[in-house]
């Protein structure tokens, strides 16, 4: 008798750090399938569809406008309020987007992860991924009302070429809702009420990122120290300094957020690696 010869043989792993990430390339197909259908499914039988990643970061611009500029009298340290809320707001959606989304991928995707075998950390990587269609888009809105203001006003406003760090402080976002997400997707397995927790954790962590006002408004330094601790602060004053020339630039806070991701994403990995074993058992 012909002994069978077998195409894939799925072994258990054994230990944390025995991560195979060369199945990840070999599952790539499946990986392009479910950026498809993120995209697809996002705006399905909506009647606007992809208009709404204009619509969002529109709509909040204005409200923030009205509240923080009007009622508030927040500064925005002489840069149109326009230009300023939605800098912030195309980073800040893109990073809250991507950890809402992977921060549920074992609760969501259950039933799919209980049939078929294939490496489950493809489903939070093609979340991060096909959200950057999104970001794209709104950062194209940004750039038509970033060009209005150049052309048709007298607003001094120059670009640096800071600017062309634009990929890796996309690079560093992706990084920590990733790792962010996983780690708060592993620990949703066991206590659901952390759902609930995360939601309203990410509304806060906002208000603790320099988009709604500018880095330097604030006088108190131990303040200030502390928010400079949050690895978001230094991508947004990086990104608000290369473009509209306000905020401010440091390669040592920039450096802080990128090791700060790769530790996360180190340690996320590690954490969801050991979760998926048996999560079936606990979900």
């Amino acid at each position: 008798m012909q002994e069978e010869k077998w195409t894939e043989v799925i072994k258990p792993q054994k230990s944390l750090l025995s991560i195979d990430f060369k199945e990840l390339w070999r599952y790539r197909d499946l990986w392009t399938m479910f950026i498809k259908r993120d995209i697809i499914t996002q705006y399905k039988q909506t009647i606007l569809g992809p208009l709404w990643f204009f619509i969002q970061p529109i709509m909040t611009t204005i409200m923030y406008m009205v509240v923080f500029g009007g009622i508030a009298g927040i500064s925005t340290d002489g840069i149109p309020q326009p230009l300023f809320y939605l800098s912030g707001i195309c980073l800040w959606q893109y990073f809250a987007d991507c950890l809402n989304k992977t921060s549920n991928t074992f609760l969501t995707n259950s039933n799919i992860f209980g049939k078929v075998y294939f490496p489950r950390l493809i489903v939070p990587l093609s979340t991060v991924t096909s959200s950057l269609v999104r970001l794209g888009i709104q950062l194209l809105l940004f750039l038509i009302v970033y060009l209005y203001y150049i052309v048709f006003t007298d607003i001094n406003i120059t670009p640096n070429f800071h600017i062309f760090l634009l990929p890796f402080l996309i690079l560093i976002l992706a990084g920590l809702s990733l790792g962010f997400g996983i780690l708060f997707s592993s620990m949703t397995t066991k206590y659901r009420d952390l759902t609930l927790l995360l939601s309203f954790f990410v509304q806060l962590w906002m208000y603790a990122t320099p988009i709604i006002y500018p880095l330097n408004t604030i006088s108190n330094e131990k303040i200030r120290f502390i928010m400079t601790l949050n690895p978001l602060t230094p991508i947004v004053e990086t990104f608000k300094f290369s473009t509209l020339g306000a905020g401010s630039f440091s390669w040592w806070s920039l450096g802080y957020s990128f090791t700060f991701m790769l530790l996360l994403l180190t340690i996320g990995i590690i954490i969801f690696n050991r979760i998926q074993r048996s999560f079936m058992d606990t979900i």
